[in-house]
């Protein structure tokens, strides 16, 4: 249920151009998805699936479906560094071109998520009473965005994170994505979200040169991501 006092959403691409995508999308990446799959089945002889429970639009849960990048059985906290011990070799270089999330596509058929909106967070770092995130879950949330696109480095900048990670996540990386996620929103159209899709593809096959926020940017950032800025 759509919570009181929730920002409407600014519509993007039309959800039935979004279900044909998708469908499309799927089928084109049945090969590598299965590929991926069974090179994960082949070295750690785990299930190549990994489902995980997200917060998704109007903060109604879903389950995000990925391919398994992490030893099954480990415990930790749900942001991801470069150096993480959990991660094998398989899923770093699944992690590294994006491929772990091409599954997500059934997401979108689903309708649990669109093409372009704000990263799915897991729950403990969902607060819907917040401003913030009312008016991030008033959208979809997606498989890019801008604020993804920029920070196509969130691993490797954690991993330079010196002491509680999480903690960082929490106090700095999160307030500095959501204060994104939300330009973007008050500004998407169908035509910006294509421009999202179209700069999505060309990172993956060309990374940007463009130099991405290093931890001093979002310590720098701090000040406008509270909660009382305006």
């Amino acid at each position: 249920m759509r919570r009181r006092g929730a920002a409407a959403a600014r519509p993007g691409i039309p959800r039935g151009v979004e279900i044909a995508a998708a469908l499309a999308g799927l089928v084109a990446a049945a090969p590598v998805i299965a590929a991926a799959a069974a090179a994960i089945v082949l070295t750690t002889g785990e299930f190549p699936f990994f489902r995980q429970r997200r917060i998704g639009r109007h903060a109604r849960p879903f389950t995000l479906v990925k391919l398994r990048t992490m030893r099954k059985g480990t415990h930790g906290a749900p942001v991801t560094a470069r150096d993480d011990a959990r991660v094998t070799r398989v899923g770093a270089l699944l992690r590294r071109t994006k491929v772990d999330e091409l599954p997500e596509l059934w997401n979108v058929l689903r309708g649990d998520m669109a093409f372009v909106g704000p990263r799915p967070e897991v729950p403990r770092y969902v607060d819907p009473g917040d401003p913030r995130w009312a008016r991030v879950l008033a959208a979809p949330p997606g498989l890019t965005d801008p604020v993804t696109l920029r920070l196509r480095n969130e691993e490797e900048l954690l991993a330079g994170v010196g002491g509680d990670r999480e903690a960082f996540y929490r106090a700095h990386l999160q307030p500095w994505k959501l204060r994104g996620y939300a330009a973007y929103l008050d500004r998407r159209t169908w035509r910006t979200d294509l421009r999202v899709l179209l700069e999505t593809a060309r990172a993956v096959v060309r990374p940007a040169k463009a130099p991405p926020p290093s931890i001093d940017d979002i310590l720098a950032d701090r000040l406008q991501t509270r909660p009382d800025a305006r």
